[in-house]
């Protein structure tokens, strides 16, 4: 019998990712403002090529490719399939039309029906194991797009905005509440538990490999911050010199920042007296209240030092993490910023604002080992010269936003929706 749930499931996420790109215009597809990000049609292209290359060509007999030549435009990093177009150069892609890769999505999905509806296939397991990685893989990219796309509209001086109404505010949580204060939640330590066990935890439906094994690691005791620091403090941190003073500052971070002239976050903009920062409706008023957003590792590592505190581990972040019951985070195409904390939530902020960083470097559990085959370059090549962040964003999938997913960034990185809360020891 086909699984019907895992059909509707690929169908709707499919959806999803034309439906994130309909407030775009034809010139905006193209768009690659820098090598890191990618343009919103590779990512559709990308996503069809996923499924296609590790489903299809495998798994349903008889499958011919719309067009041979997209397996070297549109691999990403997996060298065990061939090789790929230069990341840099996407933005060149003018060729393949957008209407032509919308074709490319049709027939990759008409042919991915195909294979889900054969509920006999002798490899059934496997093709839904592969199904649901390619889902999970196309909710990332549809996150990335959202990021991808701001930087892109930020290096056009017009400003111009994804969607919605310029003169109308971001979508709130709770309007006109006051700012929460900054309180600390102390945890005693100890033998915590960390990542999921793939033999034994029935909760969870997914989880990528770098999630596992679990494994124990002793925490002495530590203390989190309630909320993510806020535009208004982080401004405290610009006011007081903080960009123009090295002892704040790792080493290679007051490199950065000399190399390429940081003076404040990413989007934030003074001016004529006015602070402003610019999000995916275009220039907005800067709320003092709402998280500083989209911080490099280097900055948040540098505030905290100013602040007094520092970055949690990641494994402080999840014991607290699943310390309070978990509230799944709905995510809302109308809410594409992060906003203030609410005073109701022990640990508010978690999941659905900012991507927090974390002082842990990017690196694989105890017995973590790697699939066999191209698809094991997932995730374990990249595990070397990054840091670990937490949580979820404003823009982050429902499904990716829980106490255990593990996503990772060099700290130079900024564009992302990351944001900071702070440790200290007890």
């Amino acid at each position: 019998m086909p699984d019907h749930s895992l059909i509707s499931h690929f169908r709707q996420t499919r959806q999803q990712s034309e439906a994130a790109c309909e407030p775009l215009l034809v010139e905006d597809f193209g768009l690659q403002a820098e090598a890191f990000t990618s343009p919103p049609k590779w990512h559709l292209a990308h996503t069809s090529w996923f499924f296609e290359t590790f489903l299809l060509k495998p798994f349903l007999d008889d499958y011919q490719p719309l067009n041979e030549q997209y397996q070297l435009l549109f691999n990403s990093y997996y060298n065990g399939i061939g090789e790929q177009f230069p990341r840099p150069h996407r933005g060149l892609l003018s060729r393949p039309t957008i209407d032509e890769v919308r074709t490319y999505r049709q027939y990759v999905d008409a042919a991915m029906t195909e294979l889900l509806d054969s509920g006999d296939h002798p490899q059934r397991d496997a093709i839904a194991t592969r199904c649901r990685l390619g889902i999970e893989h196309e909710q990332q990219h549809q996150e990335l797009c959202y990021t991808d796309i701001k930087y892109s509209l930020h290096a056009n001086p017009l400003f111009p905005r994804y969607s919605g109404d310029s003169q109308q505010p971001e979508k709130t949580a709770s309007p006109g509440h006051s700012p929460i204060a900054l309180q600390w939640h102390e945890y005693a330590g100890g033998l915590a538990t960390a990542g999921i066990n793939t033999a034994t935890d029935s909760a969870q439906a997914f989880t990528f490999d770098n999630e596992s094994p679990s494994h124990s690691v002793y925490l002495q005791p530590y203390a989190l911050a309630n909320r993510l620091v806020t535009n208004a403090e982080f401004q405290e941190f610009v006011d007081a010199g903080g960009y123009q003073r090295p002892a704040f500052w790792l080493a290679d971070g007051w490199a950065v920042v000399q190399e390429q002239h940081w003076q404040q976050p990413l989007y934030w903009h003074d001016l004529e007296g006015e602070q402003l920062q610019f999000t995916l409706r275009g220039l907005q008023p800067r709320d003092p209240n709402q998280p500083a957003c989209h911080l490099s590792g280097y900055e948040a590592d540098a505030y905290a030092n100013w602040a007094g505190a520092r970055l949690p581990t990641e494994f402080e972040w999840e014991s607290a993490a699943r310390s309070q019951p978990y509230v799944a985070t709905e995510f809302d195409p109308n809410r594409l910023h992060p906003t203030p904390a609410r005073d109701d939530e022990p640990l508010a902020q978690l999941y659905s604002d900012c991507w927090q960083w974390t002082g842990s470097a990017y690196r694989p559990y105890p017995g973590f080992r790697t699939s066999e085959g191209a698809i094991g370059e997932y995730n374990g090549k990249f595990m070397a010269n990054q840091w670990v962040l937490r949580g979820g964003s404003c823009v982050s999938s429902t499904r990716h936003v829980r106490p255990t997913y593990r996503n990772f960034f060099y700290p130079q990185d900024r564009w992302q929706f990351s944001g900071l809360r702070l440790a200290k020891d007890v």
